[in-house]
């Protein structure tokens, strides 16, 4: 898939996960730039544009420190309009994964996610006919969790206004949101 020297930018605010996720993608040829968030992520794809250097390749975790990784896509897109980007995270849900392939990225996968994962996910962005249907619907507690998730993302973030649109108080939303999401 990789030419030598094509541009990968990672995007991770995980020391370790972007650490070696660089060092697999710079054995497999490429040319990595890695941030640790969005900030740093956008002064890099300037500066390349500046310098007619493209990027063509990006993997991006989705909730990092300061800004979600959803806000990286347009800007990063504007600058670099051939770049494959691959969002991911260790929370997913099904809103924020039709954010991101809404806001420009090819696919969406889950955390952990190897280098082999990543790059086949760049590789192949289409729909898949043959991917198995789970054989058991998500619980009621994944449901639910998916559904603050979508109210959050259309709140744009903000707690309270999420809280009263799900009729909750805010402390308790709180509480459900620094759990860890439900598996499916």
């Amino acid at each position: 898939m990789s030419m030598p020297s094509e541009r990968f930018l990672v995007v991770d605010d995980d020391d370790v996960f972007r650490g070696v996720l660089k060092r697999a993608l710079s054995k497999r040829g490429y040319q990595v730039l890695d941030a640790p968030d969005v900030e740093t992520a956008l002064a890099l794809a300037q500066q390349c544009q500046e310098h007619h250097e493209e990027i063509l390749w990006a993997s991006i975790d989705l909730k990092m420190q300061q800004a979600s990784g959803l806000t990286l896509i347009e800007p990063l897109l504007a600058l670099h309009p051939q770049c494959r980007m691959v969002m991911l995270t260790g929370y997913s849900s099904i809103a924020t994964a039709v954010e991101a392939i809404k806001l420009g990225a090819v696919n969406y996968l889950c955390k952990p996610a190897d280098t082999q994962e990543i790059l086949a996910a760049l590789a192949h962005p289409e729909a898949n006919p043959e991917t198995e249907v789970a054989e058991q619907p998500p619980s009621v507690n994944r449901l639910t969790w998916e559904h603050i998730q979508k109210v959050l993302q259309e709140h744009e973030g903000n707690i309270s206004a999420t809280a009263r649109a799900l009729g909750m108080h805010r402390r308790t939303l709180q509480r459900k949101l620094q759990k860890r999401p439900v598996r499916q």
